[in-house]
């Protein structure tokens, strides 16, 4: 697996690096935010691992002219920011994973894997290539999603869960079955993180259409639903 990371503290960047290299991964590496988003859009990595915080432009930053390219690579941010509001921030831009500083390595490597399998494999897999559900389309060769013809750009995490929903369309899925499909078994359940994902991805699929797809059951989850 191809990591790029991007991260300013030269001593955090040697320890990782080489602790990602014996453990299999080939890792590109770099110590401002400019030249990371240049080596982004040259080379094709697995997985981006990056900073917030950081010369030439913020992780924020980064990640936002990256989606703007059309570049789906899972993102993940490392940072001391543990606010909700700096996750929703990092979520809202793109970002598809959010660590927060201090860590353990074996947690990294655990999310870097995730993304890295959702982006080489589509999850749950079925012998269509497109799935309708009202006005709504998925296309799992081109990873892309529509609403009444209208292209709807979603991350790759936002992506994988949109198409639980619609794999399972009618069905309610509690918070533990979203975790465990969508994120890891080791998923911290606990945080709001499924939540803030939700609010996300129904301003893309929902909120400049009249007929709400993505519904809340009180107590027991979420459901795709059309309701006239």
């Amino acid at each position: 697996m191809k990591l790029l990371l991007i991260e300013d503290e030269p001593k955090t960047v040697q320890s990782l690096s080489q602790g990602l290299k014996e453990n299999g991964f080939e890792v590109d590496f770099c110590y401002d935010g400019s030249l990371g988003l240049h080596m982004a859009k040259k080379d094709t990595y697995d997985v981006i691992v990056s900073d917030i915080i950081m010369p030439g432009i913020n992780g924020i930053e980064l990640c936002k002219e990256l989606r703007k390219e059309g570049i789906t690579t899972p993102i993940l941010m490392l940072t001391a920011l543990g606010d909700l509001q700096d996750k929703v921030q990092g979520f809202d831009a793109g970002a598809d994973d959010y660590l927060i500083k201090p860590f353990e390595f074996v947690e990294l490597m655990m999310r870097i894997r995730a993304l890295g399998r959702r982006s080489s494999t589509v999850p749950f897999t079925n012998s269509k290539n497109t799935i309708h559900f009202a006005d709504l389309e998925m296309n799992f060769d081109t990873k892309t999603a529509t609403r009444s013809g209208h292209k709807i750009a979603l991350t790759a995490k936002e992506f994988s869960l949109m198409e639980m929903f619609i794999r399972n369309q009618g069905k309610v899925l509690s918070k533990t079955e979203i975790a465990e499909k969508v994120w890891d078994l080791n998923f911290d359940s606990g945080t709001n993180v499924i939540e803030v994902y939700i609010n996300l991805l129904r301003k893309k699929i929902d909120k400049d259409f009249p007929q709400k797809l993505i519904h809340n059951v009180y107590g027991m989850g979420y459901v795709l639903k059309n309701e006239e």
